[in-house]
């Protein structure tokens, strides 16, 4: 992507239902009993406040991210992507992404989503296999799952991602290797997979289910990394796999460590202007954002990035790459001296951590599957 290029994020809150392992920025509701119009009506106006900030610089990716943002109806896409296309400078081809969950889906309201310029589509798949559905408190089963990406295909979506989980509580090798065989068998451009955590404010954090051993998941990730492979997919991102020329370019953005604006509730930004790095956050409470957009007060956090800052969050980010990065992608982003990071890369160089091959350093093929460990040689305190 351009160097001057940069992505948008629209979040919208709502789903049908809370999941226990979810910790996002979700709020469960019944269906219809959202503000629709007054938090479209509220995006509009937090975009336009935010534009200023991009100072005309191409966007390339808009990621519609929740919650369930296809609980919004077809015309409630179509007028933000419209004031998107009215006030920003999209790119000719532009991916905007709609996430979606198989149980808030409808044949109908897919193909507006289509008409209002949704180009790709990530469903929320998590398990094909009933029991895990459940365990994981997903509120669609195995056969509305298969028919959503069906229908979706059927419509014309030609770039379609599915999440898929794993280390799911109890799952064997054998049941985690059948989920990623029905995956694959769908034949999609991009798969995410990537393990089930335990994270805290969650119900699973207060009531933890029995969840593979280290070991356990360790094993069936290997696995089915391997069945991923033999499918077709090649793995460019710590849990992404895509088919030539099907990588998400929205989430590569950010793991190049690239720069974006985040609008809705809860939503987070990170901007480079005049070599100067900051991040922003709306208000979270989907009520009280709404109030905090019309008073102008939306965004509550702000802080501008320091060189320890820098350097921890580029490697955060661009270390989770296969490909890694460059002595200039360091430059570019950072505005920083490689002398600032030599002494870490020699290092790591030496130990066997990091690897160097055309220009480029990424993680081990074994510092790849302890990348905490690998970024803790990157995290200065800050005196």
């Amino acid at each position: 992507m351009p160097n001057d290029s940069l992505s948008l994020y629209i979040h919208i809150p709502w789903c049908l239902h809370k999941c226990g392992y979810c910790d996002f920025n979700s709020h469960a509701t019944a269906a219809n009993a959202f503000p629709e119009d007054d938090y479209v009506t509220a995006l509009i106006a937090d975009l336009m406040l935010g534009k200023d900030e991009l100072q005309g610089r191409s966007v390339q990716s808009i990621f519609i991210g929740g919650g369930t943002p296809s609980l919004f109806s077809a015309a409630a896409i179509s007028k933000i992507l419209n004031a998107c296309q009215q006030q920003l400078n999209l790119s000719s081809d532009c991916e905007i992404t709609l996430e979606t969950n198989p149980g808030t889906f409808e044949a109908e309201k897919f193909a507006g989503f289509k008409l209002a310029g949704v180009n790709r589509l990530s469903i929320g798949v998590q398990s094909f296999d009933p029991e895990q559905l459940k365990k994981l408190e997903r509120i669609h089963g195995r056969d509305e799952a298969l028919h959503t990406v069906r229908t979706a295909q059927q419509l014309g979506f030609e770039n379609i991602n599915i999440d898929l989980m794993f280390a799911l509580p109890g799952q064997t090798l054998a049941q985690a290797l059948d989920d990623v065989a029905q995956a694959c068998a769908l034949a999609l451009p991009h798969l995410s997979y990537y393990q089930l955590t335990i994270e805290p404010n969650t119900r699973f954090h207060r009531f933890p289910p029995v969840i593979p051993s280290l070991d356990e998941a360790a094993d069936i990730q290997a696995a089915a990394m391997s069945a991923i492979s033999a499918a077709g997919y090649t793995r460019y991102e710590v849990s992404a796999f895509s088919k030539i020329g099907a990588q998400c370019r929205h989430n590569l953005n950010y793991w190049q460590f690239g720069d974006y604006l985040g609008i809705g509730a809860g939503a987070h930004s990170k901007l480079t202007v005049d070599q100067e790095s900051k991040r922003f956050q709306r208000v979270r409470q989907p009520s009280s954002y709404l109030l905090a957009v019309k008073e102008q007060t939306q965004v509550i956090q702000l802080r501008t990035l320091g060189s320890n800052d820098l350097i921890f969050e580029f490697m955060l980010n661009q270390l989770r790459l296969r490909r890694g990065f460059s002595a200039a992608d360091f430059a570019q982003r950072t505005h920083l001296n490689w002398q600032d990071i030599a002494i870490q890369v020699e290092r790591l160089l030496a130990l066997g951590h990091l690897e160097q091959s055309e220009g480029r350093y990424f993680a081990s093929e074994h510092a790849y599957r302890f990348l905490d460990s690998l970024l803790q040689e990157f995290l200065v305190e800050t005196p």
